[in-house]
């Protein structure tokens, strides 16, 4: 079972890069990295669950189940440069898959692999009501998980362990568009995963957008005294993963293409922010019998201080 692509990460990492910065805390992708800055010497704390649903597998006939728990935490260096750690946590990680003896269930639980990177504020154009700003993104993921959890039937497959034993570097650049009304993100990131023990996930290029939308108040003229805004949120994400690599060769049930539609809610206050939204499949192209995503849920909140 070595050979399958069961997820090992639920895109803890780049589903936690959405942090707001600015004196309050700010509408802002849930999936996704954001260029609002964190302002010096300031700290943003953020929580999200994750529960992720994938089925598939050609004969195997795989159900994969994984809930986590991602720990976000931020700090502004100065106006431009703000550093981030990310800590996983598993609650559980299970498979259930045809075998020559039946229907076998199989699972693990625990921290995962801890992620540092920075974003620097590159560009930035402030006009009345709203800001555009580019922002790079570079970090690093360390083998902090357990990549060596063992069951009743043996040793887990490789992707099945909350760590993958290697250390994986990220970088890219995103966008954002704000105004008083809306805000568009954009995201452009490619990961590379490192090998251990004769294994290697595929690295993975991605690129993301998101729209959000103040839906209440509908206006802020003569406004004053409301506790927060609730804005609509519509994100996408294009992924490409390659196949995974396995001693000389390559897992051809591994890897390809999907596109993910997101939408969600936030209620944004001066220094919270509560939020969730429900990642659906809209295209999938899976290289060989690779698993394929049914459904992924994402709720949290934020805070500034």
């Amino acid at each position: 079972m070595r050979r399958n692509n069961y997820p090992i990460v639920v895109s803890v990492v780049v589903g936690a890069l959405l942090l707001a910065g600015g004196t309050t805390a700010q509408a802002a992708p849930n999936t996704f990295n954001t260029a609002l800055p964190v302002p010096q010497d300031e700290y943003i704390w953020r929580e999200q669950l994750v529960v992720r649903e994938r089925s598939g597998g050609g004969s195997l006939d795989r159900d994969v189940s994984v809930q986590a728990l991602g720990s976000v935490l931020g700090y502004g260096v100065n106006s431009k440069l703000a550093v981030f750690g990310v800590v996983p946590y598993f609650f559980n990680k299970e498979l259930d898959v045809t075998t020559p003896m039946g229907r076998v269930e199989r699972d693990t639980d625990g921290i995962g692999d801890i992620s540092l990177f920075g974003r620097y504020t590159l560009y930035q154009n402030d006009f009345t009501g709203g800001t555009f700003r580019i922002a790079p993104v570079f970090g690093v993921t360390a083998p902090t998980g357990d990549d060596n959890d063992r069951d009743g039937f043996g040793e887990l497959p490789r992707p099945l362990q909350t760590g993958d034993g290697a250390w994986d570097g990220f970088g890219g650049v995103v966008t954002t568009y704000q105004t008083l009304q809306y805000q568009l993100d954009a995201q452009l990131l490619y990961r590379e995963n490192g090998r251990h023990d004769g294994f290697a996930r595929g690295d993975e290029t991605r690129f993301d957008a998101s729209l959000q939308y103040r839906i209440w108040p509908h206006s802020l003229k003569g406004m004053s005294g409301t506790p927060g805004f609730v804005y609509a949120l519509l994100e996408s994400n294009l992924i490409h993963r390659e196949r995974n690599e396995i001693g000389s060769g390559t897992d051809a049930n591994s890897g390809g293409i999907q596109w993910l539609l997101a939408p969600g809610l936030q209620y944004v206050t001066r220094r919270w922010i509560v939020e969730g939204t429900l990642q659906l499949p809209v295209a999938e192209d899976p290289n060989g019998n690779a698993i394929q995503d049914d459904s992924i849920l994402r709720v949290g909140f934020r805070r500034n201080f």
